[in-house]
């Protein structure tokens, strides 16, 4: 590993670190917490499976108001952000390991694939070879095909620190109530 991976794996496994940390001790009854109305959350979608509102693309699309989104939300987008299968084909690692992305139903469920998800993730970054991180990523990243590896590492990684943030602040007010 080079030492800017190097660099990069340390600094996600902080990140990751410092967020599992905030999250022991989660309860059912903070898990499911709306601290507003009409928050993006996950569902139950009646069939024995959950979904996360407006949670098609990550995206949300132009002119669409800004939600507040709960916990939950927060835990299944990192779980897609790190875990998804785009990475490793964005980061030119063809066996990459991927993790079960569909949103979890309860707190103990959203923690274990968000832990999967990370090794996963940590796993493809050790992956990565100094090729990928300095090119261009090429017509696979579709609109960020000019954007290199490193730029994308760097996407995953401020994701990952401002989502971890932002539980974290959610699970300060749920406690402050």
């Amino acid at each position: 590993m080079t030492d800017e991976l190097d660099d990069l794996v340390v600094l996600s496994d902080f990140a990751w670190e410092r967020l599992r940390d905030r999250l022991t001790g989660l309860t059912e009854d903070e898990y499911r917490w709306e601290p507003v109305a009409k928050c993006w959350t996950v569902r139950a979608a009646g069939d024995g499976t959950f979904t996360a509102d407006g949670h098609q693309g990550t995206y949300r699309s132009a002119g669409e108001t800004e939600l507040f989104t709960t916990l939950p939300w927060r835990l299944h987008h990192l779980t897609v952000v790190l875990g998804e299968d785009r990475n490793g084909r964005w980061l030119r690692v063809p066996d990459a390991p991927t993790a079960v992305t569909e949103p979890a139903g309860t707190a103990e469920d959203a923690l274990a694939r968000l832990a999967d998800a990370y090794a996963a993730w940590r796993t493809l970054l050790t992956m990565v070879s100094e090729a990928a991180l300095t090119e261009p990523m090429g017509e696979v990243a579709g609109p960020f095909a000019e954007s290199t590896g490193r730029a994308f590492v760097l996407h995953i990684l401020d994701e990952l620190i401002h989502h971890a943030a932002e539980a974290a602040m959610l699970r300060d007010l749920y406690d402050a109530q």
